[in-house]
């Protein structure tokens, strides 16, 4: 199948993040191993979804080094959008490509699975790695799963090209994303007798304002990153609860906060800066209206680290030279990259199609892209050569 063959096939798979991508997997599976590509799927703890990670060894049977072509298969929900196509169903128009997951990223999977038979073909002194990741869009879970396995096995890579939406630009750096909910313990009281309850939606008030202050504070003084859209680190809450009647002192309030980081900055630094108020500050405060109360603050699973490749990685260096793109670009959205960088193997982002069009109702990705991601994969390929 050609790329936009393939592409058909994958948009007709619902892999939206809260259903299984197990389909779309097992057909990746079954179509490598028809060209004799043995694929090893690490599954979720639950089962119902699987990572993807094959090797195409080079021409004398290795398979340690080389270079990882990486995505991920889930895609983000359509409810609520108003779509002018079936959004499972790959529909063409005026050199676009509609579909959920055309630009974010099921086009660079499509165009990599395309090319299997002629990077087969290609007498290759180094080998090449496919690897298509579950749940990235809920918070990166499944590419930690998969690497850990590569660990086991003791598998190395050169480096790793992750093919999320960047209109064929090299992507060097972005940011962390850190996610915590919070949950602020008082006490209850009718409301007449407020000064015998703790109230914990005040207190976790006090917490949110704390938070914002930080985020006013990184905004005012930096550090700053000129390279990304949003220069500097941010950070916000987004998410409250709490209270069950207006003459109720509430005795329990949650909310979830979130920042996202820039490269080199610490989030066990920042993280910590709200905790010491919590311990310093706002606990002591709390416990003078009821020694019981407490603040709890569990770390979300979805945590991103951030990306900063070097320009002295090979990874970087080749997908320059085969782009031509000589300019710093950053972003300020997430990608399994930090994770790939933090496991050892030096990550770069290149894909095509564009962040804007992700997402969105009558998501899309221009068909010329396509072709300049094949054109830069056949060079990718044709490196590895020598």
């Amino acid at each position: 199948m050609n790329a936009r063959e393939w592409l058909r096939t994958l948009v007709a798979f619902d892999t939206t993040s809260r259903n299984s991508n197990l389909g779309m997997i097992e057909a990746i599976r079954d179509a490598l191993a028809a060209q004799g590509v043995a694929s090893e799927l690490t599954y979720a703890p639950e089962g119902g979804k699987a990572n993807l990670f094959a090797t195409l060894p080079a021409h004398d049977g290795a398979v340690q080094g080389g270079i990882i072509l990486s995505g991920h298969t889930d895609v983000v929900p359509v409810d609520g959008q108003d779509w002018d196509s079936d959004p499972f169903c790959l529909t063409e128009k005026d050199g676009r490509l509609y579909g959920r997951g055309t630009a974010d990223m099921k086009g660079y999977i499509a165009v990599a699975l395309a090319l299997v038979p002629e990077f087969l073909a290609l007498k290759r002194a180094k080998p090449l790695h496919l690897a298509f990741s579950y749940d990235e869009e809920v918070g990166c879970l499944g590419a930690p799963v998969m690497l850990e396995a590569l660990k086991r096995r003791g598998l190395r890579a050169e480096g790793c090209v992750v093919g999320e939406p960047t209109g064929m630009r090299v992507v060097v750096a972005h940011k962390g994303m850190n996610l915590y909910r919070c949950r602020v313990h008082g006490k209850a009281a009718h409301s007449s007798l407020t000064p015998r309850g703790c109230n914990a939606i005040e207190y976790a008030a006090r917490l949110i304002c704390r938070v914002r202050d930080l985020a006013d504070e990184f905004r005012s003084r930096g550090p700053y990153d000129d390279c990304f859209d949003v220069p500097f680190t941010t950070m916000g809450t987004n998410l409250i609860a709490g209270g069950i009647a207006v003459n109720t002192i509430p005795d329990a309030c949650e909310f979830s906060y979130e920042f996202r980081n820039l490269p080199g900055m610490s989030p066990d630094e920042i993280q910590g800066r709200i905790e010491a108020y919590i311990q310093d500050d706002l606990l002591p405060r709390m416990r003078r209206d009821h020694d019981a109360a407490r603040i709890e603050i569990e770390a979300m699973p979805a945590a991103v680290p951030s990306l900063e490749a070097s320009e002295r990685d090979a990874v970087t260096r080749l997908a320059r030279a085969l782009t031509g793109d000589r300019g710093t670009a950053k972003v300020s959205y997430g990608t399994e990259g930090g994770q790939f960088q933090n496991a050892g193997i030096p990550a770069v982002i290149c894909g095509p199609g564009h962040i804007e069009q992700a997402h969105r109702a009558d998501e899309f990705i221009e068909i010329a892209q396509l072709d300049a991601c094949e054109a830069f994969l056949r060079r990718l390929a044709g490196s590895l050569a020598g």
